[in-house]
């Protein structure tokens, strides 16, 4: 489980080092391979590969029934780009990716569970206000650890 903030750079050839928390982690899982795409543009997702591949088998059966998943699946496509990682720990961020969210020097990766947001560390700052939970949201929360728990 991916968790917390690391911040990171991102070379000049648009490869990011990936922090040495995560790197452990995927160590550990044997993880080589990486899915790296996009819903936005405004941040890269980096799936560990079987990750991804559990997310396009539970997508694969409504891909031509369901408008959401086959806006999800252009919008990941479009974005998206499989990679190695390499002897030093780096990430190719696909070119696109980059220039659209601004992903060229100082970012901040954060875990989100099951893979690894990367965003510009100076926009996310700018928009963490927007962020703030609102009660309803953090009673949804409390209710869904509740439960689950």
């Amino acid at each position: 489980m991916f968790r917390g903030n690391h911040p990171a750079k991102v070379d000049e050839k648009g490869r990011l080092k990936v922090p040495s928390a995560f790197k452990q982690l995927l160590d550990a899982a044997n993880v080589t391979q990486f899915y790296i795409t996009s819903t936005d543009g405004k941040s890269a997702q980096v799936w560990p590969l079987p990750e991804w591949e559990r997310q396009e088998k539970l997508l694969a059966d409504y891909s031509t029934m369901d408008d959401a998943v086959e806006k999800y699946l252009n919008l990941t496509s479009y974005y998206g780009q499989q990679v190695e990682i390499d002897s030093q720990a780096r990430v190719l961020l696909p070119q696109i990716l980059r220039e659209k969210a601004r992903l060229n020097a100082e970012v901040s990766v954060f875990g989100k569970l099951i893979y690894l947001e990367v965003q510009n560390e100076q926009e996310f700052e700018q928009r963490l206000p927007a962020f703030e939970m609102t009660p309803e949201e953090r009673k949804s929360v409390a209710a869904i650890t509740r439960r689950n728990g």
